[in-house]
């Protein structure tokens, strides 16, 4: 059974290791290792992921206790974060977070956000629609995704 929460402190680590499988597992089937290597950083910093944490406040989806992903939504409706582990993809993570984030963004006019070749699928499956192409730069490598919104 999946269970969210919203943040606590202390698990700023499990975030991290949600965040890099996410990426270094999942995403790896549309990206390149060099835009891997420049979209997750190198090592882990305890103070710089405990403050961003602390300022997005994210869900948090656990299956028996356990941390398999999370998600935030910032006050003007944009999805900073959005990641489900590489173990528990399938299991229903993402649309326990994006149902969550869909009641907490009732008031919002829409919910945006950036989102990465491979999660593209999924948040049209849940409503968003492509706004346009972008490309971002990380540790000066390129990266595609896409900005998408969904009216609410």
């Amino acid at each position: 059974m999946i269970k969210v929460d919203s943040y606590y402190r202390g698990v700023e680590r499990d975030l991290f290791d949600v965040f890099s499988s996410a990426i270094q597992e999942v995403c790896s089937k549309d990206y390149s290792p060099e835009q891997i290597s420049a979209w997750v950083p190198s090592s882990y910093d305890p103070v710089k992921w405990q403050n961003l944490m602390t300022k997005n406040k994210p869900y948090i989806a656990s299956i028996d206790g356990q941390i398999a992903g999370y998600a935030d939504l910032q006050k003007d409706g944009y999805i900073d974060h959005f990641f489900v582990s590489a173990r528990h993809q399938s299991q229903g993570v993402a649309t326990a977070l994006m149902d969550t984030l869909l009641k907490a963004g009732a008031g919002h006019e829409r919910l945006y956000a950036h989102v990465s070749i491979t999660a593209r699928p999924f948040f049209e499956h849940k409503g968003f629609a492509v706004v346009s192409e972008n490309v971002v730069m990380r540790e000066g490598v390129e990266l595609k995704n896409y900005i998408m919104e969904r009216r609410v």
